[in-house]
């Protein structure tokens, strides 16, 4: 009997509490979720405002038009947050008085990039995001057919600029030619800095750095049209051709190019001079008046011909020559 009380009891004390759990739901779920009782917080480091408090308090209406706590899907509002482009995360939670706390994480733009004529921005995980008709976040603008396996790369990449005052005073943009190679925009002169891959990025800025400290402070920013510092242990530059000061260096160059004669395919026609040997010619003493045989003036002859004498020759080595030696242009 005593089994049958205690059942009995933890049964009526099981109803009572249904009763009044589902009478307070009740009234908890009649609710109004006015504005007081919306909290949203943006939970950026950087500050962005792609959106704003208004656009999601205008979400949470929509999405609940009674206004009434019994009437709100959280997980279909935190969905609906979730999709927005500009969101990078959301958590949508109520509190046992009523409160609807709405914290929210927006993307923050890395680079914005212009590619095919479309621009949006991109974040430090290489997600894409449009741009915003009512907000223009200030970073890095990278033009040029970038593939998506780059973002990742580059972000890192303008994240070391940003970072860096050195760096962040003298790269302004960065953008990819038609060859692959990547391209340092810099805010003084009007040359640019070719990094090629983006692969040793913190060696090549060092190095750019290095001849920048010790060369490019006494120059005119305005003399070169490149510099290079995508080849490793070494920086390439070239010479603006606008530039004033680089006129008598451009000539010297175009000399030295001149100097250099057309080469034709199986045929070398560069001038060589060739001494040709010097033969010694034996005569017999006699008495007889000395008449110089031939002129010695050289003929512009193609093949040497072979002249036959009767008299020996020697060829030679070590003594001086007394005949005058001819000299042959091939």
């Amino acid at each position: 009997m005593k089994n049958k009380y205690r059942i009995l009891k933890i049964a009526i004390t099981v109803i009572l509490l249904g009763f009044l759990l589902s009478f307070s739901l009740k009234k908890f779920g009649g609710q109004k979720i006015t504005d007081n009782k919306i909290s949203v917080k943006m939970n950026e480091k950087t500050p962005v405002y792609f959106i704003d408090e208004k656009d999601i308090r205008a979400i949470v209406n929509k999405e609940n038009p009674s206004g009434k706590v019994g009437d709100l899907n959280i997980p279909a509002l935190e969905k609906k947050i979730n999709s927005l482009p500009a969101v990078d995360s959301a958590n949508v939670y109520l509190n046992l008085n009523g409160k609807l706390n709405l914290d929210i994480k927006q993307r923050v733009p890395v680079f914005r990039l212009n590619k095919d004529g479309k621009d949006f921005y991109v974040d430090e995980r290489g997600i894409e995001f449009p741009i915003s008709r009512t907000y223009s976040h200030p970073c890095m603008l990278v033009t040029g057919s970038v593939k998506k396996d780059e973002y990742e790369k580059l972000a890192e990449l303008v994240g070391k600029i940003d970072k860096d005052d050195f760096s962040k005073k003298y790269f302004i943009g960065i953008s990819k030619d038609n060859n692959g190679d990547y391209n340092l925009l810099t805010s003084e002169g009007n040359y640019k800095v070719e990094i090629g891959d983006l692969d040793n990025i913190d060696l090549k800025v060092k190095g750019f750095k290095a001849f920048v400290e010790k060369y490019l402070v006494y120059q005119d920013p305005l003399k070169y049209n490149m510099i290079s510092i995508k080849y490793q242990n070494q920086i390439v530059t070239t010479l603006n051709p606008y530039f004033k000061g680089n006129d008598s260096i451009l000539k010297v160059g175009k000399l030295e190019l001149a100097k250099v004669p057309p080469t034709t395919a199986g045929k070398n026609t560069e001038a060589k001079l060739k001494i040709a040997e010097v033969k010694k010619e034996t005569k017999k003493p006699s008495s007889t008046s000395k008449k110089p045989k031939e002129s010695t003036k050289p003929k512009a002859v193609t093949k040497p011909k072979a002249k036959e004498t009767k008299k020996t020759e020697k060829k030679t080595t070590a003594t001086k020559p007394k005949t005058k030696a001819k000299v042959k242009i091939e």
